[in-house]
């Protein structure tokens, strides 16, 4: 491997190698955990984001100017916009990640988020709200990239999988966070809260060091070992010699495909966020607020708070859960809750709407609110248990352990490029699955999609069980030899 010059170093300051002696106390890793929380305001700003739009869309029609009163179309576009900024944020992301390294990225979405926000805040058309949200979505999609990708490289093996959940963690406290504040606040002030969290980031991360593993693949060394003992408290008696060997061939080619230890990983990256999204997540997050109507929750704003909280909680758990159960169980265990839920809602779809006009309705907004749902009235708390049940699943492995992994699996050659495909696959998915759910609605019915989302979950228990390794209380360089077969 390209890198096995940088591994000697790797192995001699790592904290987690056998010649390094424990550490002594907590507080000499109280700079691992600062800098992983600076890293994590990123996705605190990446989940406001994504809240944002919610209650900013019945805001900005209520008390926006007549330039901003958004009809159907507009609103569904000044949501969904994010995830094409995103897609390129994905792309752009992978390249800056190798070229300027974790800290400097992270530190440069700080911009676009700011100015998105400034641009809502000070829209006079249409266009320059798209424009805003183009921009924070594509802050988003480079911030979900190199989050994972810092945290990881900076965290010992036994808090790794804490700290990485922690990235999906911020992302739903964002979201609800925004819900919360959107009961009080408009969506100007709103937009304006929105900038706290990136000011504060860019704030820290100047003080925050850069991750050892790149900085020894950029040939420097005194600042590794500074870092070193910033993150992990090491202490160096001497200095890591200057190290000579070339790294010409660090960067990727095509033919290093064949190399086992980059396909592997690089295909189960993929296919980890391909059955993240067709999980059916978005589906069940698009008619939430209409279930919980139908369940005599009158007040949506609040509904949505409910279901933040409910994702917080149990992301919360999951973070707690991930170094001592595992990523496997943990993915074992939400897919088949998922699954067991997406087929519980196609069976609410299928009593619900028992003829074959409202069955192929893709209209549910009109179709639940029809009285062929009111003639059960217990048919809808079948539908709030079955989503409940599959927020609880999703938050416990699918929302975080897809992130964390794509973070660990990857060799340092390639980690840009092949985490910015896994994030570019992950957005294109959510728009596509997204754009097309109401054609699914229509061509399968909602019972047979909701069905189909559950086979879904079914094939990703399947894919965990026989393909994804078990990364628990292993270094990044332990995993890399896994792939290697070493």
């Amino acid at each position: 491997m390209e890198d096995e010059t940088t591994q000697p170093l790797l192995n001699k300051v790592d904290p987690r190698s056998e010649a390094e002696e424990p550490r002594p106390s907590t507080c000499r890793v109280r700079g691992l955990f600062l800098a992983a929380f600076a890293a994590t305001l990123g996705p605190l700003s990446f989940g406001f984001v994504l809240g944002y739009s919610s209650p900013a869309i019945p805001s900005l029609r209520k008390t926006g100017p007549e330039t901003l009163q958004l009809d159907d179309d507009q609103s569904s576009w000044f949501g969904s916009i994010v995830t094409l900024g995103a897609a390129v944020g994905g792309v752009l992301g992978g390249w800056l990640v190798d070229k300027t390294g974790r800290k400097l990225t992270l530190m440069l979405c700080t911009v676009p988020y700011v100015v998105g926000f400034n641009l809502v805040i000070g829209a006079q058309n249409v266009w320059m709200l798209y424009g805003g949200r183009l921009l924070t979505g594509l802050a988003s999609g480079v911030c979900s990239l190199v989050a994972p990708v810092y945290i990881a490289e900076i965290s010992s093996p036994e808090v790794r999988g804490l700290l990485g959940s922690c990235v999906q963690l911020m992302v739903v406290i964002g979201i609800l966070a925004a819900y919360v504040a959107g009961l009080a606040l408009d969506w100007c002030w709103l937009a304006v809260l929105g900038c706290v969290p990136p000011f504060f980031m860019l704030l820290l991360m100047c003080f925050m060091p850069e991750t050892p593993r790149f900085l020894l693949i950029k040939h420097k060394e005194l600042e590794a070992v500074a870092a070193m003992k910033f993150l992990w408290g090491v202490e160096q008696e001497q200095e890591v010699e200057e190290n000579e060997s070339s790294h010409e061939d660090q960067g990727f080619h095509l033919a290093r495909l064949k190399n086992p230890a980059i396909y592997k990983p690089f295909l189960i990256g993929l296919l980890l966020m391909a059955f993240q999204q067709f999980s059916g997540i978005n589906a069940m997050m698009f008619y939430a607020q209409t279930i919980f109507e139908q369940a005599n929750f009158k007040d949506s704003s609040l509904a949505s708070v409910i279901v933040g909280v409910l994702q917080v909680v149990f992301t919360a758990i999951a973070a707690l859960l991930m170094d001592r159960a595992g990523r496997k169980i943990l993915l074992s265990i939400s897919g088949a809750i998922m699954a067991l839920s997406c087929i519980m809602f196609g069976i609410y779809f299928k009593i619900s709407l028992p003829t074959p006009n409202n069955s192929s309705n893709p209209d549910l907004l009109t179709t639940l609110n029809s009285e062929t749902v009111g003639a059960s009235p217990g048919l809808p708390w079948l539908a709030v248990s079955s989503m409940g049940f599959f927020l609880i699943g999703f938050s416990l492995g699918w929302g975080p352990i897809p992130w964390l992994l794509m973070s660990e699996i990857f060799p340092l050659q390639v980690k840009g490029l092949a985490s910015g495909a896994c994030v570019l696959t992950s957005w294109i998915m959510a728009f596509l699955v997204t754009k097309e759910f109401s054609s699914l609605m229509s061509f399968l019915t909602p019972y047979g999609t909701f069905w189909l989302f559950s086979a879904f979950c079914i094939l990703s228990v399947i894919f965990t069980l026989l393909f994804v390794p078990e990364t628990k209380g292993k270094t990044l360089e332990q995993i890399e030899a896994h792939f290697q077969g070493r």
